[in-house]
């Protein structure tokens, strides 16, 4: 069974640079070289992009690579497989790691539980339930990430196949 997604990595120290490329390698079982460039929106740093194709769970195994690397912004989605859903990790150093479910209309899927809690959360008068939906959906991470997405509009995109 094989699974396709993209690694966005939207802002890394250049030194951390070979880190990523080897932590990803060490994912998908093949060499990594990821076409680096200058990212506008954090002056000092790179963005890269990379399409990969592997076994379901790639993406888990990529963000558990790096999220404990504080200085990186990054993603990585998982389009859906026979018997797996879709998924999208973004990471940012503030936030941390954000997972949702996604649909094949590209959608975010909150489970039930996740939902009950917010609810539960809004009625309690922990926070307002506007802010709990904007968390179960990433608003926060997408507000953040956005000004790097954005200045990696029109950068080239490489597919890598893992061995195996």
């Amino acid at each position: 069974m094989s699974a396709r997604g993209v690694f966005y990595v939207h802002s890394a120290p250049p030194a951390l640079c070979p880190h990523v490329e080897w932590a990803a390698a060490g994912v998908l079982g093949v060499p990594v070289s990821l076409p680096w460039s200058d990212q506008p929106a954090a002056p000092g740093t790179m963005r890269a992009e990379l399409c990969w194709e592997g076994q379901p769970g790639t993406a888990a195994g990529i963000v558990s690579a790096l999220r404990q690397w504080r200085l990186l912004r990054f993603e990585a989605t998982e389009d859906a497989s026979p018997g797996c859903d879709g998924v999208r990790y973004s990471f940012t150093p503030s936030l941390g790691v954000f997972t949702a479910v996604i649909g094949a209309n590209g959608d975010i899927h909150v489970p039930e539980d996740r939902l009950r809690a917010a609810m539960a959360n809004a009625l309690a008068g922990k926070a307002a339930f506007e802010h709990e939906v904007d968390r179960l959906l990433g608003k926060p991470w997408d507000d953040e990430l956005e000004p790097f997405r954005r200045a990696g509009d029109g950068a080239p995109v490489r597919w890598l196949h893992a061995a195996g």
